[in-house]
């Protein structure tokens, strides 16, 4: 059989079980078997299949039609032009939570040459956001919280792979405890799915991904709650929450805010489908 073959046999098996984006599936699972990139692949189409990869390569395809998520199955993913270890230990990291990154930049650069140099990102998982700014803010310092010691087990070999561990600090806790001293930004992305959509999920999710980050309570919004009550006492004066949100939580999170600082700026900001993503709170 040669390449074109498999990676065509591959394709229709996984869209026979309802796996989205089939053919790339394929592709990204063919490339990771032979550790080819896409261009070596599509040069050598008309190969024949190494007989030493064959096996790998319909295993691989065997674990994705039992829903496991390509990620997981790789342990690698982009996140910010960033490549990520991740496993079973942390969520993936998602292309919308880039925007809790864009908007933490512009926050710790304004106003222009004062920069906030004191930032948090709670609930760090993979450490995929405290990584990203701190290569993106090189005169921050970033700590970085989360509950699990696994996932920071997970977070401190990205950082290590990035080169910044000397300036994340991953510190094990619940939620803002672990901070030694109050920061200039929080940046939050944590578990909001309400419990009864819990059941709605894509096995992916339900069968593979920590329940833990994605649990947010009966309204999706336990955490964030939570967060937005501590961090009086932990942010520095003029300080900045950034915060994660599901769709419709925008308003009852933004109602949140206001309660907890009645004095400060509270903006929303969409991701790239026009949904409202990300709560701004300007102390």
């Amino acid at each position: 059989m040669i390449l074109r073959q498999a990676l065509q046999r591959a394709s229709e098996a996984l869209a026979s079980h309802d796996i989205e984006d089939a053919p790339l599936e394929a592709e990204l699972l063919l490339r990771h078997a032979l550790r080819m990139s896409r261009t070596g692949l599509y040069a050598e189409l008309g190969q024949e299949f190494p007989p030493d990869k064959t096996e790998t390569f319909w295993q691989l395809i065997g674990r994705r039609l039992a829903h496991e998520p390509t990620a997981y199955i790789m342990e690698r993913r982009e996140f910010f032009g960033l490549d990520l270890h991740v496993d079973h230990r942390v969520l993936i990291p998602r292309p919308e939570s880039e925007l809790l990154v864009e908007k933490a930049i512009e926050l710790a650069r304004r106003p222009p040459g004062s920069p906030r140099r004191l930032i948090a990102d709670i609930g760090t998982g993979s450490g995929a956001i405290a990584i990203s700014l701190a290569l993106n803010l090189p005169q921050s310092k970033i700590y970085a919280t989360d509950a699990s010691a696994a996932a920071l087990e997970v977070a401190a070999v990205n950082c290590e792979r990035h080169k910044v561990a000397d300036r994340v600090w991953l510190l094990q806790g619940d939620m803002l405890a672990p901070l030694p001293q109050p920061v200039d930004l929080i940046v939050a992305n944590l578990p909001y799915i309400e419990e009864g959509a819990l059941g709605q999920l894509s096995a992916e999710i339900r069968w593979f991904e920590p329940m833990s980050a994605l649990a947010g309570g009966a309204d999706g919004l336990e955490s964030i709650g939570r967060l937005l009550a501590q961090a009086g006492g932990k942010l520095r004066p003029q300080g900045c929450l950034v915060l994660e949100v599901g769709r419709g939580q925008a308003g009852a999170v933004t109602s949140l805010a206001e309660s907890h600082f009645p004095h400060a700026r509270v903006g929303l900001a969409p991701d790239l489908s026009g949904m409202e993503r990300a709560v701004i709170v300007e102390v």
